[in-house]
């Protein structure tokens, strides 16, 4: 009968206790930080889009952008020196439309040549530019709207890892995973679901990046031919952080 009693009273005890912090989670929280990272890695990896957003600090300068990127180009914004343009990419299809400050920036070898018979701004402002894929600067333009190339630049972090503080993000829970106490980037990974990494602070206060609307689905459509200005095949002597 005490035998009983006891164990009764022991299923009480329990049942009153603190909540299992990591029911409902996909149980990523009990996994060590390196092997944490590499599961949000491997999410993201698999995943067929996303958007990214924030502040990026290079030793070249820094830039903020808000792209949408998919398995077959991207779509959004970026800022860097004063200047703002909007990079559209369909298949090999990159156009890049800018303001004109962005366009007054740039240098070009000859308004003669690229047959303008007024300042770049004048013409092209409010247009898609078509960007060969002869321009020196289609390499770059074009990686910011790649999901890979973007994912492998950014998605970065240095030195020895360990697991950081649980959070939330837009309603979902989150865990930390600190590089170098901080000093070398911090990942923010989702505890619900698929663990796709959420937000990151780059090491060196090298920017904040966000991620959001993983495997969300978009449409991407080049634009209309009266919208579109060929320009040649060099349409910027240099890239935008230069």
């Amino acid at each position: 009968m005490g035998g009983a009693l006891c164990a009764g009273l022991a299923a009480v005890l329990i049942g009153c206790g603190s909540p299992d912090p990591d029911e409902g989670t996909n149980g990523l929280a009990q996994l060590p930080a390196e092997t944490i990272e590499d599961r949000a890695r491997e999410a993201a990896g698999d995943a067929e889009a996303l958007r990214l957003s924030g502040s990026v600090v290079t030793e070249g300068g820094s830039f903020r952008l808000d792209m949408r990127l998919g398995p077959e180009g991207g779509i959004g914004e970026v800022s860097t020196q004063g200047t703002t343009f909007e990079l559209l990419r369909v298949g090999e299809e990159l156009f890049i439309k800018a303001d004109a400050a962005f366009w007054e920036h740039q240098q070009v070898d000859s308004e003669e040549e690229a047959g303008l018979d007024s300042s770049p701004a004048d013409k092209l402002v409010g247009k898609y530019v078509k960007v060969a894929p002869e321009d020196p600067a289609y390499e770059q333009l074009s990686g910011f709207t790649d999901k890979s190339v973007m994912l492998e630049g950014l998605l970065t972090l240095e030195g020895e890892r360990r697991t950081g503080e649980r959070g939330e993000l837009g309603g979902v829970q989150t865990i930390q995973v600190v590089a170098s106490e901080g000093a070398g980037g911090v990942m923010e990974i989702s505890l619900i679901g698929t663990p796709y990494p959420m937000r990151l602070a780059r090491g060196g206060e090298a920017g904040e990046l966000r991620m959001a609307d993983w495997n969300k689905e978009f449409t991407l459509r080049a634009p209309k031919e009266d919208q579109v200005v060929d320009y040649g095949d060099q349409i910027l002597k240099a890239g935008p952080e230069d």
